[in-house]
């Protein structure tokens, strides 16, 4: 497969075919259906094709060069095709799952279009080599995020809605001043071409402030528990596989590998990011709305991927980058599991919940499953990536970062096995209710089996991702 051909199938073909969904719905329901599905098993089978080349350290690239100085760059290195493929496979089988719980809804085209639109424009931030560019799939993410957090179109919905939508926006406004403040510096948008660069504290504030708005990180946290408005699938591509993990292959891409910082942002970035998951994961234990719960567990996971990154370590990054992976997949379970008992019980409130393991095995055992990895119970695939981040900070010599992971680990404890005890344990309160769809079901099983041989394979995961970590040359020390 050549190199154009590849970034088609990967980015252009999920943007572009988005579009013609709502005129597929017009045909066929499942047409449209399967035609979606396909959009970005395609990209996952595209981005696959270019791993070989970015292990080998020589990554598929493409540059269209336009007037005044632009480029629409491209390049698939094995932090972004890692990325890529985490993203667009979590998103395949979140649409998949999409089968069953959109199928009685309204505005089902509109609902297609924008998830994939969404996944797509994942990929543009993920591939783009051009600052502006980033930028643009960035907006769109927001854009497509906006109407899919208001799909039920009820005012509070809507309010909420508009609210992520502000946050973000407002946020990679301001990241695109300090993109602007670069250019000054350099002359070029094109980060290839900037590696090593020094750049000032105020850009450095600027594009913080954008990744930490996108990625839902203490103060601009409360948007993203406000978007459990949002159908359950989508509020699992907003907390596992796309719209926060932007913020986390923002900040790798800059940090790690592209941008220089003055050392006092080695000492602040892990300081936010502590604060940020030990508040946010407080904030759960006493949380009793079931998707607003799993969303402040997603803000403390973040933070711990940024904490991380943020060790400077080689180890700590691979650690960080499996943590991704990790959570995407036990994250997504989780969101995907409480789609299927909010869809048959009626309710998120944990505390109106209870004896659904008699009513809901399958789902009751999946949940129990991922929550374990997100967790770190082993041999789960979380435990080996909780294990490398806190190795990382202590090869690093930022004890204090392996302590405050290991306290937020405890907490995380704490309240998903307050959460299973609440909503799957004691009476039944809904004796009548079932499992979900069988697509719905297929979802779950999917991501708990994963997240089992994630673990029992780790050897797999852990090669793939120390290669690529190898290969980051990271500038962050």
């Amino acid at each position: 497969m050549n190199v154009t051909l590849t970034f088609l199938i990967i980015l252009f073909l999920p943007v572009a075919g988005a579009f013609i969904l709502p005129l597929l719905g017009a045909v066929s329901k499942n047409l449209r259906n399967i035609t979606a599905l396909l959009l970005i098993v395609a990209s996952v089978v595209a981005s696959f094709t270019a791993l070989p080349a970015a292990l080998r350290g020589t990554p598929l690239h493409m540059n269209i060069d336009f007037p005044l100085g632009f480029n629409f760059g491209l390049q698939a290195d094995g932090l972004a095709v890692f990325m890529g493929i985490v993203s667009a496979f979590i998103g395949a089988v979140i649409i998949y799952y999409s089968f069953g719980y959109i199928s009685h809804y309204k505005n089902q085209d509109e609902y297609y279009l924008m998830v994939v639109l969404f996944i797509g424009s994942m990929m543009g931030i993920v591939y783009s080599t051009n600052l502006i560019f980033m930028y643009l799939f960035w907006e769109i993410a927001a854009i497509s995020c906006w109407r899919l957090i208001g799909f039920f179109r009820e005012k509070e919905y809507i309010v909420k809605a508009d609210k992520a939508f502000l946050v973000t926006v407002a946020g990679a406004v301001v990241m695109l001043i300090g993109f602007i403040l670069i250019y000054f510096q350099t002359g070029t948008f094109d980060l290839l071409k900037m590696k090593g660069t020094r750049i000032p504290d105020l850009a450095v504030f600027l594009i913080l402030f954008g990744i930490f708005s996108k990625s839902a990180t203490l103060p601009l946290h409360t948007w993203l528990p406000d978007a459990g408005v949002a159908p359950s699938p989508v509020t699992a591509l907003l907390h596992a596989a796309v719209l926060v993990k932007i913020g986390i292959y923002a900040f790798a891409r800059f940090f790690l590998v592209t941008f220089e910082v003055n050392p006092i942002w080695h000492t602040i970035i892990p300081v936010v990011a502590a604060a940020s998951a030990l508040v946010s994961a407080g904030a759960a234990l006493v949380e009793t709305d079931l998707k607003r719960l799993i969303a402040y567990s997603t803000i403390s996971q973040l933070a711990f991927i940024f904490l991380g990154l943020s060790t400077g370590s080689l180890i700590g990054a691979a650690g960080a980058l499996l943590y991704i992976l990790m959570h995407g997949l036990a994250k997504g379970g989780l969101f995907l599991c409480a789609g299927i008992v909010e869809q048959n019980t009626k309710t998120r409130d944990i505390t109106k919940l209870g004896g659904l393991i008699s009513t809901m095995p399958v789902t009751a055992i999946m949940f129990a499953i991922c929550a374990f990895s997100v967790m770190g119970i082993p041999p789960l695939g979380g435990f080996f990536s909780k294990i490398m981040v806190i190795r990382g900070a202590v090869d690093a010599g930022e004890p204090w970062i392996a302590v405050t992971f290991i306290a937020g680990a405890v907490l995380t404890i704490i309240y998903l096995l307050r959460v299973f005890i609440m909503v799957f344990l004691g009476d039944a309160k809904f004796p009548g209710v079932k499992e979900g769809s069988f697509s719905m079901v297929a979802s779950v099983t999917i991501f708990a089996v994963l997240s089992i041989l994630a673990g029992i394979m780790i050897h797999i995961p852990a090669g793939f991702i120390n290669a690529i970590s190898k290969q980051l040359e990271m500038v962050y020390k």
